[in-house]
């Protein structure tokens, strides 16, 4: 990625609330030339979305839940598609892929609660609709009203040193 074009993706990354007029002027480049780099970044999908990050205890969310299990990952096509529907559409799952990792568990959802009660109910829900496709089950639970020492930001992507030595504009 070009130097100029990392420089506005890194502004965005901080501040996506940033106008492209605020972000030319810290820059010391055109507003245009924002706006056809915001673009650029936008459709060559470097942008998914643009969104905030809120406070999730003042919104009465106690737990984040890290679940990791075994998926059978020679299911069917119809069981997949019913597994990534209800994976997509559960507003409880934050994040779900499949990946390798702890004890050999090859997925990983992160969930948030309102308590325990709501997360021991999402998990016999898991289980009960997919069971018998999925191994054992671990989880790792985080409680939101604790002392966090680095809530979820991404503006330390900006730091990344491999991000930062991109060829020049």
């Amino acid at each position: 990625m070009k130097k100029r074009v990392l420089s506005v993706f890194f502004e965005l990354i901080k501040n996506s609330k940033m106008s492209d007029r605020d972000i030319a002027k810290k820059l010391n480049i055109s507003q245009p030339t924002v706006t056809r780099i915001r673009k650029k970044l936008e459709t060559s999908g470097y942008i998914t979305e643009y969104t905030i990050i809120p406070n999730f205890p003042k919104l009465g969310f106690e737990i984040c839940a890290f679940i990791f299990f075994n998926s059978n990952r020679c299911l069917g096509k119809e069981v997949q598609i019913k597994a990534h529907d209800w994976i997509e559409k559960h507003p409880s799952i934050m994040f779900s892929a499949a990946g390798d990792g702890i004890r050999g568990k090859n997925c990983a959802i992160v969930t948030l609660h309102k308590n325990f009660t709501d997360y021991t109910n999402f998990l016999n829900e898991f289980k009960r609709r997919f069971g018998e496709n999925i191994g054992s089950v671990e989880t790792f639970l985080v409680s939101l009203s604790s002392p966090t020492p680095k809530h979820v930001s991404f503006k330390s992507i900006t730091r990344l040193t491999s991000l930062n030595n991109s060829s020049s504009e």
